[in-house]
């Protein structure tokens, strides 16, 4: 192991657009997506995932304006910590981490499900323990055997969603397979709207969970070949593809499959059978349909087991070089890989799936635990943002020298932070009605560990939120 501490530059433009595509369309696309049709009917769904395409869109282009002027794979930790709070950039780096190791678990559990799709009579631990010893390799490799690894991963997701959005249409208008379905299914009963504004923000949930995963290209720029160009490409790239895939797809779904059909939801609880992709398919004529769309998803679950893994390992290896975690987190291999960081996130990964075969209840609050983790990321996105932005100002600078210009600043970040924050505080408004505390801890059980982190590093270190004249808006990078 070489006595080193940076990584290399070894993603292409082409890996960092692909990561952060496919990090994006997954499970919430092509198991989860038709749950936000049959709570808040056709129109609901599509105005939920408009929205939340919006938010995230303005998240990624401040974002992008911090990754291109610093590019560091601690990321929004990195600038919480610099811009905003030394003990926020704690919390947050702690906190993501946390997340993605729990992630790749539930990947892991999940990817041994879909396996037993085709091999019933074998035991489950068998094939999580395998894909993540593949996880594993692809990481302990080279930083571009994961980019292409990704790349490829995303490809498959990708084309199927191109093709079910051909065949889809085709459908609709009769060109394949019976009468033209047109959109009848938007006036039916109730539609296009079902249960008002107070679904629509229901579903706002289910809607940014499909986008969780873009925050990677702030990750992915500390190893960017280039990420001056990469990252503004892969943002603008990845924006306008994820709405056109996600509202096109939601379009076609809510077009085909009434609101009120019962495989809607019956496919948010896991079944493959009728994940509104595979009805679609077997409506086309294709036999294979569900055994097609399970091969789609473990790919989509390899990848976000595989995303994980790459996302935890450099937040560790961040928060190492911070002096947040034990030095020997800093430390890379000759090929600049992380390897210590990267065992660590594996075994805390493993230790947390052994959970779920011996102590389901452990196990249900660890995955708990890391639910809200995602959008705790973009509030901090947008408070870093904002935050530089005035500081880059108040220090006398130029616009011009950004090398990367966020969307209207500064209405983005606020949009995006107050969005942020009605989707954390509306996870769970029954559980606050009805007082059902174990409801109420196990959703947002992730905030206060949060605040615990937060507080904690505060009252420890004496740490202040940085006067905006004091900022080190330096772009200097030693990762």
């Amino acid at each position: 192991m070489a006595e080193k501490n940076t990584v290399q530059r070894n993603l292409k433009t082409r890996h960092v657009t692909m990561i952060a595509l496919g990090g994006c369309i997954g499970t919430g696309l092509f198991m989860t997506s038709g749950s936000t049709i049959s709570k808040a009917g056709p129109g609901g769904g599509l105005v939920a995932y408009i929205a939340m395409g919006l938010m995230v869109y303005f998240l990624m282009t401040s974002l992008g304006e911090l990754a291109t002027n610093l590019p560091v794979s601690g990321s929004f930790a990195t600038y919480s910590a610099k811009y905003v709070d030394p003990a926020l950039g704690f919390a947050m780096g702690w906190n993501y981490w946390f997340n993605w190791t729990i992630t790749v678990a539930v990947d892991i559990s999940t990817a041994a499900l879909l396996i037993q799709y085709w091999l019933p009579q074998t035991p489950g631990w068998i094939w999580s323990l395998l894909v993540l010893i593949i996880i594993f390799l692809i990481n302990a490799s080279t930083v571009s055997t994961f980019g292409e690894t990704e790349y490829w991963l995303s490809i498959i997701k990708v084309v199927t969603v191109i093709v079910f959005l051909i065949i889809g249409f085709a459908m609709i208008f009769g060109i394949m397979n019976g009468p033209a379905v047109g959109l009848k299914n938007f006036t039916y009963k109730k539609a296009p709207f079902v249960g008002g504004l107070p679904a629509i923000i229901n579903v706002f949930l289910i809607a940014g969970f499909s986008f969780q995963g873009t925050e990677l290209i702030g990750v992915t720029a500390g190893e960017s070949q280039n990420p001056e160009e990469a990252v503004p490409k892969a943002i603008n790239d990845v924006f306008w593809r994820i709405l056109l895939f996600y509202i096109l797809s939601i379009f076609v779904i809510a077009a085909l499959i009434p609101y009120t059909s019962p495989n809607l939801l019956s496919a948010a609880d896991g079944n493959i059978a009728v994940s509104p992709f595979t009805l679609v398919f077997k409506r086309a004529g294709l036999a294979f349909a569900a055994s097609l769309m399970n091969t789609v998803v473990l790919t989509s679950v390899l990848s976000s087991a595989n995303s994980g893994a790459y996302a935890s390992t450099r937040m560790l290896f961040a928060l190492a070089k911070d002096n947040y975690a034990p030095k020997i987190f800093a430390k890379t291999s000759k090929s600049g890989i992380p390897f210590y960081a990267l065992l660590a996130t594996i075994i805390v990964s493993l230790l947390t799936f052994t959970t779920s075969i011996f102590g389901q209840k452990i196990y249900m609050w660890l995955v708990a635990a890391s639910g809200l983790t995602g959008f705790i990321a973009w509030v901090g996105i947008a408070l870093s943002h904002y935050r530089f932005r005035r500081a880059f100002i108040k220090q006398g600078h130029q616009l011009s020298e950004l090398k990367y210009h966020a969307k209207l600043f500064p209405l983005g970040p606020i949009i995006a932070l107050i969005l942020c924050i009605v989707v954390i505080g509306g996870q769970n408004i029954d559980a606050f009605i009805h007082w059902d505390w174990q409801q109420i801890g196990v959703t947002y059980i992730s905030v206060p560990l949060v605040l615990i982190l937060y507080f904690g590093y505060k009252w420890k270190h004496h740490t202040k939120i940085i006067p905006l004249d004091e900022i080190d808006l330096s772009s200097s990078n030693n990762n």
